[in-house]
């Protein structure tokens, strides 16, 4: 009898154990695909920049527009709708960099890349943004080669400039690319300086020859108000001043860029040589549809009245 019992304790213990390692079995399985699921993520967030310099030395013509409103959403939607790039804007935004690495993520799976405009050259804030994965820098108000000097400072590693090296950053997928991203930087980020004064103007071949500076940025507000035609955008001191830009940047082998919110000024810029365009904010994509729709709305009221 005690041996009928025991058979049946060992074989009660067997089938008990045979369903854990069957319900163990199920979990490893599971494990397996999300770890599959998980991989596939991985090598989405290992996808190279989007290659801006890359594609302004090769001559191409880039388009985008500004991020002010500080919204991830916003973001997300105005890079799915196939800007090459966008810049999220720091200076004069409505966001913080809290709010930058948000939009960074929003973007993260769009075409479209990533330029900050940050409010100074203070290194400290060039390190975050490119931590945070900025692909591109814009400095506002460079007036000249030691303003510049200290842009490109903050902008590359050690020879070339003095960036801090941080590998449990974004930028590296948190050490996990460090090396790659680390020899690719200087050939991947892009420099940008804004040219807003008439102190830059004097400076222009200074600041266009120096390595790690890529694009000379026209800002036609700042530099219009300080010529004292603001908003003149056809004026002839102006545009003769757009014209010098763009030469010192050509001779130095450099792009030149604009910010403008009327579509029809495109053919003006784009003839006079200028690459890196933008056009439109996110603000005013949303003002705009707004107003639109609350027109359009209007009208179909008044007529059914």
């Amino acid at each position: 009898m005690y041996v009928k019992i025991f058979s049946f304790v060992i074989f009660g213990r067997s089938l008990h154990l045979l369903a854990k390692c069957k319900k163990e079995q199920h979990i490893l399985s599971n494990l397996l695909k999300n770890q599959s699921k998980i991989n596939i993520l991985h090598h989405d967030l290992l996808k190279p920049m989007k290659k801006l310099k890359t594609r302004l030395k090769n001559g191409e013509t880039l388009h985008g527009c500004w991020l002010n409103l500080g919204s991830p959403l916003t973001a997300e939607i105005v890079g799915l709708s196939g800007f090459d790039w966008v810049l999220i804007d720091l200076e004069h935004g409505a966001g913080s960099e809290k709010e930058a690495l948000a939009q960074m993520q929003g973007l993260q799976h769009t075409s479209t890349g990533i330029i900050v405009r940050v409010e100074s050259a203070e290194p400290q804030r060039i390190h975050r943004v490119l931590d945070m994965g900025a692909e591109g820098v814009m400095c506002p108000k460079i007036n000249n080669l030691s303003e510049a000097k200290k842009v490109v400072n903050g902008l590359y590693y050690p020879p070339m400039g003095q960036r801090g090296v941080a590998k449990m950053v974004r930028a590296t997928q948190f050490a996990q690319n460090f090396q790659s991203y680390y020899e690719t930087s200087q050939e991947n980020i892009l420099g940008i300086v804004q040219i807003e004064t008439k102190e830059a103007l004097n400076h222009l071949d200074e600041i266009a020859n120096l390595e790690g500076v890529d694009v000379l940025f026209i800002g036609p507000a700042d530099l219009s108000m300080e010529m004292g035609i603001f908003g003149q955008f056809n004026h002839p001191e102006f545009l003769a001043a757009v014209e010098k830009t763009i030469k010192a940047a050509n001779k130095a082998g450099k792009a030149t860029g604009i910010l403008f919110f009327n579509p029809e000024e495109y053919s003006k810029y784009h003839q006079m040589g200028i690459r890196l365009i933008a056009c439109g904010a996110d603000a005013t994509f949303v003002a705009e549809g707004a107003k639109n729709m609350v027109e359009k709305l209007a009208k179909l009221r008044s007529q059914a009245s």
